[in-house]
C-alpha cells in the first residue's frame, strides 16, 4: 500500500521532479554499485593460480624495497627466479637468503647496469633466459629524484638517469623476454607505475620522474591490448607511498605500505586489469584526491613539496661542509 502511494504521488509530480528523482537514483546505484565492486575487488575476489603462466619469474631490481618483496613473494609461491641487478654482490647475497629459506628453488643472476650499456644488459637476460619457462616480468628496477626540486635544477645526470632507468630499461627488458612468452602464449608482464603519474592531478618538482612513470603507464595498457588475445597479461601497478629507500619513508604506516605488505597485495592483482593499485588503503587516498578541486590538491601539493625540497637542500650543505 506504501508503495503503490508513492508511486501515484511520484505520477502526480510535475515532469522535473520525476526527472530529477530518476537522475538521483541513477547517482545512488551508481555509487553503490561502486562501493560493493570495490569491496569485492580488494576483499573478496580471489588471486590467479600464478604457476599457470610458467615456472620461472624474472625481477629487475631486486636487491632492495620493492623487488627484493617481489622476488621472496614468488619464491614463497613456488617460483624458480631470475634477478636481474647492477650490483654483483647484492645479487648473491638476496640469492643465498632466498635459497636458505626456499631450498628447492632455482635462482639465476644477470648483471645489467640500467644507468649503462643497456644492451649489454639486455643480450646477458635473453642468454639467460634462453629455454627456460619465463611465466613472469616485474620491472621494478626505477629512480626517483633524491628530493623535490625544480625543473631547472635537475642535473644532466639524474635527467639522463631518470629516462633511461624508468623509460629505457623497462621498454628493453620488455622487448626482450616478451618473445619468450609469445613462444609458449602464456605469460605475465608487470611494469611499475607510480600514483604520481595515475592518481595524482599533477606532480610538480618531481616532473621527470612523473613524466617516466606516465610513458609507463601508456606503454603497459597500449602492450595490453596488443597482446591480451595472445594469453599474456600486461599490467602497469600504480602505488603511493611504500616505506624503501627510493621514497627516504624509513616505517611504514597504515598509508604507507611495508615492501612486504605491498608485494603480497601486487601478486592478488595480476591477471586482472591493465592499470590497479593493489594496496587498498592507497586506493582510498586515490579516491580522496580525486574528489578534492585539482586547484586544492595542488596548493597542498606544492607546499609539502617545497617543504621537501628545503629539508634536502639543507642536508646536501650539511654534507659538503
Amino acid at each position: 500500500m506504501e508503495l503503490c502511494a508513492f508511486t501515484e504521488t511520484l505520477k502526480s509530480q510535475p515532469i522535473w521532479v520525476i526527472a530529477l528523482f530518476a537522475i538521483g537514483s541513477i547517482s545512488v546505484s551508481k555509487f553503490i554499485f561502486s562501493i560493493l565492486r570495490w569491496v569485492y575487488i580488494y576483499f573478496v575476489r580471489p588471486a590467479k593460480n600464478l604457476r599457470k603462466y610458467g615456472s620461472w619469474a624474472i625481477v629487475t631490481g631486486p636487491t632492495d624495497g620493492i623487488g627484493k618483496a617481489f622476488a621472496f613473494q614468488l619464491a614463497h609461491k613456488g617460483f624458480n627466479l631470475v634477478l636481474v641487478g647492477r650490483n654483483p654482490d647484492k645479487l648473491r647475497d638476496v640469492s643465498d637468503s632466498i635459497l636458505s629459506k626456499y631450498s628447492k628453488a632455482q635462482v639465476k643472476t644477470v648483471v645489467m647496469d640500467f644507468a649503462g650499456d643497456l644492451d649489454e644488459g639486455v643480450n646477458r637476460i635473453k642468454e639467460t633466459i634462453e629455454g627456460l619457462d619465463i611465466g613472469i616480468l616485474i620491472n621494478s628496477a626505477g629512480i626517483s629524484y633524491p628530493y623535490a626540486r625544480y625543473f631547472h635544477e635537475v642535473d644532466e645526470e639524474l635527467l639522463r638517469n631518470l629516462i633511461k632507468i624508468n623509460v629505457e630499461g623497462t621498454t628493453k627488458v620488455t622487448h626482450a623476454v616478451l618473445p619468450n612468452m609469445l613462444q609458449r602464449k602464456r605469460g605475465a608482464i608487470i611494469n611499475m607505475g607510480s600514483g604520481a603519474a595515475a592518481l595524482i592531478p599533477s606532480y610538480p618538482f618531481y616532473s621527470v620522474y612523473a613524466g617516466a612513470k606516465t610513458y609507463v603507464d601508456q606503454f603497459s595498457k597500449s602492450l595490453y591490448v596488443e597482446y591480451k588475445k595472445s594469453g599474456i597479461d600486461v599490467q602497469c601497478q600504480v602505488p603511493l607511498y611504500v616505506a624503501t629507500k627510493m621514497t627516504s619513508i624509513r616505517r611504514a604506516s597504515f598509508m604507507v605500505a611495508s615492501p612486504e605488505g605491498y608485494a603480497k597485495a601486487a601478486l592478488g592483482f595480476v591477471g586482472y586489469e591493465p592499470r590497479v593499485t593493489p594496496y587498498w588503503p592507497h586506493s582510498l587516498m586515490g579516491g580522496v584526491i580525486s574528489a578534492l578541486p585539482e586547484t586544492v590538491f595542488e596548493a597542498f601539493n606544492v607546499k609539502r613539496c617545497l617543504q621537501i625540497s628545503k629539508k634536502g637542500q639543507l642536508k646536501d650543505a650539511r654534507k659538503n661542509q
